[in-house]
């Protein structure tokens, strides 16, 4: 996200880091003085957390406000539904800018990497940490683009509450309910926001029952607009009964009034209110938080970020029906009996300060100089400075407690999904009472692994490409620069292929690994060459196929003899990695050294498929036989095992698989046909046709391979009118002459059967 950090960089210029450890409350207001007026006049920001205006808070509360006041949520939605925008608008409202950002302008404040400017898109989350009517809220904005989705969930995974950003004239759009079934996973409460009101086509009545139909939530009509695209002026609270009016020649949308709704002014309003009001109290005879809490029901609420309108009364719920950290039910909480308890859920790589470390603290206190243990990398680190985010920009701070995220420098091992604690030998106190106290619910096969916080489950790349260094010289520069690249983004992967020496890149689309391109170029000042870009097949068996093999090798004077005979098989289900089944003379007194010698034997065999060399999913191993000489390595029985799957791998009757994409495009009725015709020509199979205001919307499933420079075929066709959006399926079986065409062109064949 915060790929290369400054220090209180703003505008691309620096001003002193500020130091608040042992300052008064005096030497603060002088410091912060001075901070303003090193702003330079582009871009204004604001004071503290906590320091709005003249308000001098106690340095505890600014630091560490009560848990009871804090509120951790995240910006989700479909890209171009305005996320970034509502965020703006909420900072500048909030207090923090003084002056409103613009996407198209590429001046917002969490949209800062070069790319995400040029682009107008968010492709890191960024972090924001600010106040609101005595609440403290640590917000995080997150992309919408497909390719980006593992950003969205490693932040939701440590949040409490969320806000859903609608396209009002779209309603529910494809990556919507991807972000939304993310959500679910995590059992967020959630708040949405149907925002671009103002825009020609917009229909509140739509979208409210696209988010009843298509994500089967319970919405609760809190407010209702007062008009829709250009007439659009304002809001209508339905719980006060009230009108929010904005002043039409207000520049930033401060200046806004309540007006009670009248029977002898606003008849059918005040009619219309009362009934989306009685459907209210009669859908809920509990508060509104408690089902949003429960997330029997979601909040929606209206307006339009980028007219300045809607955006308090959406800071005002966020404060009031989301949850705070201590609302939220943590199973492992009482194991750690208040200590140190806290997950890191983002790396990134600053060249100064080496690797930083985003962490949300579900109990204890972090502190700069603090030693901190890994429990998954089972080793101590010491965090040498805390800081508090605002986007690119960081407060240095001495300590952090429960419910916040923090920012910290130091930690060299420490990667995404890593469970936190005080010392080791705290992490084991807390895994006896995990076992004492809910030791029927949580048996785990050690005590380490009870305490494992769930981390980010990482999807599996999709395309990947050669990358080289101008020059031989370069390689070890490109190699640091991916290794720094992969800390901050685990769904790039990074291997070396063994036939041609070549550095492999894996990523999940074209725009990601075009993204990463040209980081390496801005970032690290390297020009690298991509190879072309190709999709990442998997294969698979047909039959049950049985093999033996025997390694008979002496090395010095030790001789090495192993014979294994087993089967390879197809499996019903989906599986990615072999499922792995022993015989019962053989897992008789078999050493766990030699089992895990086999077993890394069998999973390194199927990395590396007979078709295409792509990994081998949806098959089960059996080991019907072993011997194994005395004083035989484990290295060497790996090999062993190893050479027969790709033995019997080879006899089996083979099959690729390749990526189907769930397709979505938004189209005119002029282009519709062109766009079918297009679909029918990449084998793409329709699933629907749904009609949305005056656009189609076609779904339906294509292969990734086919689609691959879609964008711009489809911008031709339609003179740039519609749009898509793709998610990936599932990994589908090609049919036999597709397969043959796909292995002639990989062999060199140029002909087309």
């Amino acid at each position: 996200m915060l790929s290369n950090l400054r220090k209180f960089v703003v505008s691309h210029k620096k001003i002193p880091i500020l130091h608040i450890n042992n300052m008064c409350c005096s030497k603060m207001r002088a410091s912060l003085q001075r901070l303003k007026s090193h702003v330079p006049l582009g871009r204004n920001y604001s004071s503290l957390p906590g320091l709005i205006g003249n308000d001098i808070k106690s340095l505890h509360s600014v630091i560490n406000p009560p848990i009871a006041k804090i509120r951790n949520i995240g910006i989700m939605a479909h890209i171009d539904a305005g996320k970034t925008t509502t965020t703006e608008r909420i900072l500048y409202y909030s207090g923090y800018t003084r002056s409103l950002g613009d996407v198209d302008d590429g001046d917002t404040v969490t949209d800062f990497m070069a790319q995400e400017r040029e682009r107008g898109i968010t492709i890191q989350s960024a972090a924001v940490t600010f106040d609101w009517k005595g609440y403290r809220v640590n917000l995080i904005d997150t992309p919408g683009h497909v390719d980006f989705t593992l950003e969205v969930e490693r932040c939701l995974r440590v949040l409490d509450g969320a806000v859903a950003v609608f396209d009002a004239s779209a309603g529910v759009e494809a990556q919507t309910l991807t972000v939304w079934r993310q959500a679910d996973k995590h059992k967020i409460p959630r708040i949405c926001f149907l925002n671009k009101m103002d825009k020609t086509g917009a229909s509140f009545k739509y979208a409210v029952e696209s988010i009843r139909e298509k994500l089967k939530a319970k919405p609760l009509l809190l407010q209702l607009p007062l008009g829709e695209g250009k007439a659009f002026k304002g809001v209508v609270d339905v719980v006060n009964k009230e009108k929010l009016l904005w002043n039409p020649n207000s520049d930033d949308g401060k200046d806004f009034v309540r007006n009670p709704l009248l029977e002898m002014s606003d008849p059918e309003l005040l009619k219309e209110t009362t009934e989306a009001r009685n459907a209210l109290i009669e859908q809920l005879q509990t508060a509104i938080r408690r089902v949003t809490l429960a997330q029997t029901a979601v909040p929606v609420l209206c307006g339009s970020a980028l007219k300045n309108k809607g955006v308090q009364p959406l800071l005002d719920a966020v404060t009031v029906y989301l949850p705070s950290p201590e609302e939220r039910n943590y199973e492992f909480l009482p194991w750690y009996k208040g200590d140190l308890c806290a997950l890191a859920f983002k790396v990134l790589h600053d060249k100064q300060r080496g690797p930083l470390v985003f962490m949300r603290i579900y109990s204890g206190m972090i502190k700069p100089q603090l030693a901190i243990y890994n429990i998954n990398g089972n080793c101590t680190e010491r965090i040498s400075r805390l800081l508090l985010p605002f986007a690119d920009q960081h407060i240095e701070i001495p300590s952090l407690t429960a419910g916040n995220i923090a920012l910290t420098v130091g930690l060299k091992h420490t990667a995404t999904g890593d469970t936190i604690a005080s010392s080791k030998s705290s992490a084991l106190a807390a895994a006896r009472r995990a076992e004492t106290e809910g030791g029927k619910k949580h048996r785990r096969n050690n005590e380490a692994e009870r305490l494992l916080l769930a981390g980010v489950e990482i999807p599996e790349p999709v395309f990947f490409c050669t990358i080289e260094p101008p020059s031989v010289a370069k390689q070890p520069d490109l190699d640091y620069a991916l290794k720094c690249l992969q800390r901050e983004d685990p769904s790039l992967k990074v291997k070396l292929d063994a036939d041609s020496g070549q550095t492999v890149l894996c990523g999940m689309g074209e725009l990601h690994i075009e993204i990463i391109h040209d980081r390496i170029k801005r970032e690290y000042g390297l020009e690298t060459y991509l190879g072309p870009l190709q999709v990442a097949y998997r294969e698979t068996i047909l039959n049950a196929v049985r093999a033996t093999d025997t390694l008979d090798r002496t090395l010095g004077d030790k001789r090495h003899l192993v014979t294994v005979e087993l089967e390879v098989k197809p499996v019903e289900t989906a599986s990615v990695m072999p499922v792995i089944e022993y015989a019962g003379s053989v897992s008789e007194d078999l050493p766990t050294a030699s089992q895990e010698a086999i077993e890394n034997g069998i999973h390194s065999a199927c990395l590396q498929g007979p078709l295409l060399g792509s990994p081998v999913q949806d098959v089960a191993v059996a080991v019907h036989s072993l011997v194994i000489h005395p004083g035989t390595s484990t290295t060497m029985i790996s090999a062993c095992v190893s050479r027969c799957i790709q033995k019997a791998l080879k006899k089996a009757d083979k099959q690729v698989l390749e990526p189907l994409m769930k397709l979505e495009v938004t189209v005119t009725r002029d282009y519709l046909s062109l766009v079918l015709a297009d679909l029918a020509q990449r084998r793409g199979t329709i699933q629907e046709i749904q009609t949305r205001q005056e656009n189609k919307i076609i779904t339906g499933f294509v292969p990734l391979a086919e689609i691959m420079g879609y964008s711009t075929v489809l911008r031709t066709l339609t003179s740039g009118s519609a749009t898509f959006a793709l998610e990936l399926s599932n990994y589908e079986a090609m049919n036999p002459q597709d397969q043959t065409v796909l292995l002639g062109r990989r062999s060199g064949l140029t002909q087309v059967l």
